[in-house]
């Protein structure tokens, strides 16, 4: 994938509007009921990052920003400010914040992982983009320590230890991360004058999977 590990300014993104996205295919059948079907397994972000330029300063960082990927070309990280965290937004990191697995005595790589959970239903999501010195790991309820028990791939989310936890280990994490994006469009149109009238440009950023 061409990819740019780079993030989009955050100073930028905080004052942006969007989230996950779903794709469900309903179909009603003669007798009035639904049968319904999902494709993906995964969801799919989508964002405005027009709506957080604040100022022409702004948008000529926005600019410079789309410029150096290309438009659609590059892919980058971005930080979703309403879910880029392992714990709750009110809590910090630990390192039991998610379970990632269970050891087994051979494993010793694990994907990070969070799990949304309503009831008794959940979603794991795979985190491929964390942010690599926010990543704590524990094994068993004891916090490991970087490079002398395991190493982090900021680029993957894979966590490898130098010594595959034990078996009924439990492996949890915890970290704050980005979302791999891309720019949803190759032109950005501006204007100082509407810009000055309160008017911001559309530019819609979009998840990729990698």
């Amino acid at each position: 994938m061409q990819f740019h590990e780079v993030r989009f300014p955050a100073t930028l993104s905080f004052g942006s509007v969007g989230g996950p996205e779903r794709r469900t295919d309903v179909v009603t059948i003669s007798n009035g009921f639904e049968e319904r079907n999902s494709p993906w397994a995964h969801s799919r972000r989508r964002y405005d990052a027009g709506m957080g330029m604040r100022s022409l300063d702004d948008v000529e960082t926005m600019i410079a920003f789309f410029e150096a990927r290309y438009g659609q070309l590059f892919a980058f990280r971005w930080k979703d400010w309403s879910d880029y965290r392992s714990s709750k937004p009110s809590l910090d990191v630990t390192a039991f914040d998610q379970e990632i697995g269970t050891g087994d005595g051979v494993q010793t790589e694990f994907q990070l992982l969070k799990t949304y959970t309503s009831g008794a239903y959940n979603y794991v999501r795979p985190i491929n983009k964390p942010v690599v010195d926010t990543i704590r790991i524990g094994v068993a309820g004891s916090e490991m320590q970087d490079t002398v028990d395991y190493t982090a791939d900021a680029a993957t989310g894979v966590i490898t230890f130098n010594v595959a936890p034990a078996a009924g280990a439990i492996v949890t994490a915890g970290f704050e991360f980005d979302v791999p994006v891309r720019f949803d469009t190759d032109r950005i149109q501006t204007s100082i004058a509407s810009f000055q009238a309160g008017e911001v440009p559309n530019v819609p950023i979009v998840e990729v999977r990698i």
